[in-house]
């Protein structure tokens, strides 16, 4: 089955299983004489050509080849977005309900039990899974439990993981978010200050929040805490590739340096305005991420991976932003945290920060496969 997760085209296909090993062909480096010659030896026959055009047809047509139709789609859904005075929940009746006292009831079962919220006058954040939340509800309850009615009034900052974003870039909208429960404000405020100060580090109106769950998932739980009105500062944080692979530090790009530069300077001057909340999920596991494995939570090789998880958890809470991406940058992280940029980020912005680690736990997304996440608190 194919489908575009970023929904650039609407169109789910299933491929017979004996013309999988053809799609090896569209890779922009074969010609049609490659791919006729694996026809040919699949299926036994000479007169190919029907087949070999209704294949090339349908991928077209589908919107899955890199060609002039896919170009259409993906131009008309950005423009759609960027022309959209909301971001609509895209999740809602999917990862939970889309009717509002369904999921007022979800989230109200998810947070029974929850862990005393800790002294009011210095907690400044929080860190929660961006994983479904019926997989994560426990760290996400312990999360948000530490939150009290006193921060309602801050901006919160949402640093969410950018899953299909430009690494080394960070993406921006001014839209107001919805969810079933209502229309979140943005601060346009200081969405207009990144933009104006650290243009070239960011993407205005970033097609990718059209599509990404990790800041939907917390502007949720948020609205259930304090009602629909919120007021949220939304940025997702491309990966910072090009460190774990070659080397050196994410801020050696100068247009991560130039936005960790003014976003520190907003949180310096808002202070106690602002309330840091972290859409993060860590380590990824198994047959479903390329590994050989077959990943089992809290069991054989996962038990190693959360050894290595909770020493780079430890380097967060002590806000040890050096050790910690040392730690990210073994063996090209391996363990695969898609979180480790909305953190570094963060320990970047808020180098005072200081954590409490409330819950980790894994998670098996599919039978062969491990999500890992946890939930923080942060003072300061």
């Amino acid at each position: 089955m194919i489908r575009d997760p970023l929904k650039f085209s609407d169109a789910m296909l299933l491929i017979p299983p004996q013309l999988v090993e053809c799609l090896a062909c569209f890779d922009g480096e074969q010609t049609s004489l490659d791919l006729r010659s694996n026809l040919v030896r699949i299926t036994g026959e000479i007169q190919i050509g029907e087949l070999e055009k209704h294949l090339f047809d349908t991928l077209s047509q589908a919107g899955f080849l890199e060609d002039e139709a896919f170009e259409v789609q993906r131009l008309a859904r950005v423009n759609e977005f960027i022309a959209a005075p909301k971001r609509e929940a895209a999740h809602a009746g999917s990862a939970y309900p889309d009717d509002a006292a369904e999921a007022r009831k979800s989230i109200s079962e998810f947070m029974q039990g929850a862990l005393p919220g800790g002294p009011e006058d210095s907690l400044i954040g929080i860190a929660a899974p961006h994983v479904s939340p019926f997989g994560g509800w426990e760290s996400y309850r312990d999360a948000y439990s530490a939150l009290l009615p006193a921060h309602q009034d801050r901006t919160f900052v949402v640093l969410g993981t950018s899953h299909y974003g430009e690494p080394d870039r960070f993406g921006l909208t001014r839209k107001p978010f919805v969810t079933p429960f209502g229309e979140a404000v943005t601060d346009t405020r200081l969405v207009d200050e990144l933009a104006k100060d650290a243009p070239d580090s960011v993407r205005m109106e970033d097609y990718c929040h059209a599509i990404e769950h990790s800041i939907e998932f917390q502007v949720l739980f948020l609205q259930y805490l304090y009602g629909t009105n919120i007021r949220i500062l939304p940025i997702l944080c491309g990966s910072f590739l090009r460190s774990i692979y070659q080397g050196g530090k994410p801020e050696g790009n100068q247009h991560v340096e130039r936005f960790f530069d003014r976003l520190g300077n907003i949180s310096a001057r808002e202070g106690s305005k602002l309330f840091w909340v972290l859409g993060v999920d860590m380590a990824h596991m198994g047959r479903r991420y390329g590994d050989k494995m077959i990943a089992r939570a809290e069991q054989g090789e996962m038990t190693a991976v959360a050894e290595r998880d909770k020493l780079r958890i430890e380097r967060v809470t002590q806000s040890d932003t050096d050790g910690f991406w040392e730690l990210v940058r073994e063996n090209q992280d391996d363990l695969k945290w898609c979180g480790s940029a909305p953190i570094y980020t963060f320990l970047k912005a808020v180098p005072q920060a200081r954590g409490t680690l409330r819950r980790y736990q894994q998670w098996n997304i599919d039978d062969q496969s491990v999500v890992s996440f946890a939930a923080l608190a942060f003072r300061g």
